[in-house]
């Protein structure tokens, strides 16, 4: 039987397209909630990397991934009841996520934790496979995008403004890492979901992009 609509917005894309600020302010117009999935990853490679093992460890790894405690208060992200928030973003765990983001076992249990989540509706989700394996049932999908060096420049600029001293080659180079290994993994590739829309976001500034979403999504009860 084919699951009716999920009052839900599903926004994926490639990383440093703004898929998690746009979400947040989405959220925040329609008075809905915001699940951030990324950070849950983020939450898992610390967790990973705090315990001091690898993902080739077939029982602590899943004794770990059995006993991950990650919750989202806010914009706060928790892991185990500490405030994690900052300590998620740093490079090493940006470094770590692709990997760890590209795990069979760990997608299986932070899948089913949002599932768990979203199943009442009313949420604003980002990520890279939202709208194709976690909420395939979504009412609205976006496939938020921009060229390569518009998402380059958003992240140099983003890194500068928390008062680090990027090098944009170097940021360049990342995403085009992350691009590859997110698009050809085996696990849930980022992909357009077929029922998505796709948006430019390349000469849109954020609250254009915002305004683009909420006029066209967020009518939906």
């Amino acid at each position: 039987m084919t699951q009716p609509p999920l009052p839900l917005i599903a926004i994926d894309g490639p990383s440093g397209v703004g898929k998690s600020t746009t979400a947040r302010r989405v959220a925040e117009r329609l008075g809905w909630d915001y699940l951030d999935t990324g950070a849950m990853y983020r939450a898992a490679s610390l967790a990973l990397l705090r315990s001091g093992r690898s993902l080739d460890e077939r029982g602590p790894l899943e004794t770990l991934l059995a006993g991950l405690d990650i919750a989202q208060r806010g914009t706060r992200i928790f892991l185990g009841g500490e405030d994690i928030s900052e300590a998620i973003r740093s490079q090493e765990i940006t470094t770590l996520v692709t990997p760890v983001s590209a795990d069979a076992r760990v997608r299986e249990v932070l899948v089913d934790q949002q599932r768990r989540i979203g199943a009442s509706g009313r949420w604003v989700v980002d990520g890279r496979d939202i709208g194709t394996v976690v909420f395939t049932h979504a009412c609205c999908k976006v496939f938020l995008t921009a060229s390569p060096e518009a998402r380059a420049q958003r992240r140099f600029l983003e890194l500068q403004a928390k008062g680090q001293t990027p090098d944009l080659a170097a940021v360049m180079q990342d995403l085009n890492r992350r691009d590859t290994a997110d698009s050809t993994r085996a696990v849930a590739p980022l992909r357009k979901a077929d029922d998505a829309v796709e948006l430019d976001s390349s000469a849109m500034t954020l609250p254009q992009v915002v305004d683009w979403i909420v006029a066209r999504h967020g009518a939906h009860p």
